[in-house]
């Protein structure tokens, strides 16, 4: 599905809402409606369950969202966590300078996707796209190009040089998206992080809000160590909101001001960092092939320009409906912000490592995945138009969301065959009250059974249990499944057994290890 349709669909069934709707909405801030918020609590815990109760050497905490300012001096926010900000003089639109340039370099990269699949129909099951980008000679031009921009972009970038930047968007002819003009200012800093007054006296000192969860586990780093009872390499692992001040926040949920992370810093011995960082690349990427999604939707994306703190960084990228873009991000972050949270605050935050018999401070390897982006990316890959047969024989089109069963927001909605038949409301009362104990249920009484099947395919149901008149006779039910469309007949006593194991996250987990 194209990315208004996902939009839309997210919007009719209850997953997002525009914030503040009903006072025309605030920009890039959304609310998660019934289905949405069931969706991304089931992503927050299988992935909290992935990483602290399927490792016995990494452990959580739930820092709070107001630090002492001192943390974001240390940690560098302050001073260099900065977006290039450029204004369009006839539109009076603001920009990212980066956002502009990279937007430059997508349109040449959807040239090049279009020539492979003109050669990919042409040549068949025969074509290997790999040769065909590396030797046809009008892709190999254009991906020169993409790389000479975006390297001098990065270096620009690295090096703080605005005007660089500008020079790069007038030589390229970037035009406003909005008027078209070319007319820009020049390219400055544009500082990213919330401020807010702390208590009510003068004088006070202004408080951020918090634009990363990572300082929180790096200022509890000794705390964390000493009743934890941890010993190097351990990990501790948070999921917490953070908030951004984004010039252009775009894309729906995909970037947006306030936004929820789950970040996991793990804490290795000095010279070690590179080759956990090396293992911790591979287990993110076993992760999400774990929740089904194919190896051809991911890719990972070495850093050219690292961050002030890293010594080795890689994105791994999904395919949104709008091209690859960030999911998630390892970083190899050295010592870098114990050592500066140490220096400021003059309190030791060292390890003392039995093995060597000496005190040092770690270095850290950080995995962090957005939750409102793996979210997106799950609406994205599993929400599906396709034709199935109906009860007649003729083919028809559903819209269904094809989510793994362990992360969906229902696991299984109970529909009575007529609305108003008291034997058949009782017996499915009776299974949803039996149910509702062990998992995220549904009744449906509403409309003729089609429709509601359909309903329940477009919020992603994987079950659905059917009570009929049969169920009066033997005590039966239909179990339909929302991906084959299989239906079988099951004891009504063995429901929520069926259900449980069908939709159990124990395989997931395991499939993660």
């Amino acid at each position: 599905m194209d990315f208004k349709q996902i939009v839309s669909h997210c919007k009719e069934y209850g997953f997002v809402y525009q914030s503040s709707e009903i006072y025309d909405g605030l920009a890039a801030v959304y609310d998660y409606g019934p289905y949405g918020v069931a969706l991304k609590n089931n992503l927050k815990q299988f992935w909290w369950k992935s990483m602290v109760q399927m490792h016995e050497n990494i452990v959580g905490i739930d820092s709070s969202i107001f630090m002492h300012p001192k943390i974001w001096k240390a940690s560098g926010h302050v001073d260099a966590f900065n977006d290039p900000l450029v204004d369009n003089k006839d539109s009076k639109k603001r920009y990212r300078a980066d956002q502009l340039i990279e937007g430059y370099t997508d349109k040449i990269e959807a040239k090049i996707k279009k020539d492979v699949e003109k050669a990919r129909k042409k040549f068949g099951d025969d074509f290997d796209e790999q040769q065909f980008r590396t030797t046809n000679g009008r892709i190999i031009d254009r991906q020169a190009k993409i790389d000479d921009i975006l390297g001098r972009m990065n270096s620009y970038l690295t090096a703080e040089d605005m005007a660089g930047l500008k020079n790069l968007i007038v030589e390229l002819e970037i035009a406003c998206p909005v008027s078209g003009s070319k007319e820009w200012t020049d390219v400055r800093q544009f500082n990213l992080m919330f401020s807010t007054q702390y208590g009510g006296a003068v004088g006070e000192d202004k408080l951020y809000l918090r634009p990363e969860t990572a300082q929180g586990i790096f200022v509890n780093f000794a705390n964390v160590a000493k009743t934890s009872r941890q010993k190097i390499p351990f990990g501790i692992a948070q999921i917490g909101k953070a908030f951004r001040n984004e010039i252009v926040a775009r894309q729906f949920i995909f970037r947006m001001r306030e936004f929820e992370q789950m970040e996991m810093q793990f804490f290795v011995k000095p010279g070690t960092e590179l080759d956990w960082y090396e293992q911790w690349k591979a287990k993110r990427m076993k992760w999400h092939n774990a929740l089904g999604v194919p190896t051809s939707k991911l890719r990972f994306h070495d850093h050219e320009s690292l961050a002030h703190y890293a010594n080795a960084a890689a994105d791994i990228e999904f395919e949104f409906p709008f091209g690859f873009k960030e999911l998630e991000g390892i970083h190899s972050r050295t010592d870098f912000d114990l050592n500066a949270h140490q220096e400021l605050s003059g309190k030791k935050l060292q390890y003392f490592d039995p093995t060597v018999n000496e005190n040092y401070v770690p270095y850290v390897v950080e995995t962090s995945i957005g939750a409102d982006r793996m979210f997106l990316a799950q609406v994205s890959l599993n929400l599906v138009e396709e034709e199935v047969p109906d009860a007649d024989g003729k083919g028809s089109t559903r819209t269904v969301m094809k989510f793994h069963p362990a992360i969906a927001p229902i696991k299984c909605a109970v529909l009575p065959l007529l609305k108003n038949h008291e034997g058949l409301v009782k017996a499915s009362e009776d299974i949803l009250s039996d149910l509702r104990v062990s998992t995220d249920v549904q009744y449906d009484a509403k409309d003729a059974i089609g429709r509601r099947y359909r309903r329940q395919d477009a919020i992603g149901t994987p079950f659905c249990v059917t009570v009929d008149h049969q169920t009066l006779e033997d005590q039966t039910v239909t179990l339909r499944d929302r991906d084959s469309l299989e239906q079988i007949r099951i004891p009504m006593s063995e429901v929520r057994k069926e259900v449980v194991k069908k939709t159990s996250m124990d395989d997931l987990l395991l499939a993660t290890k």
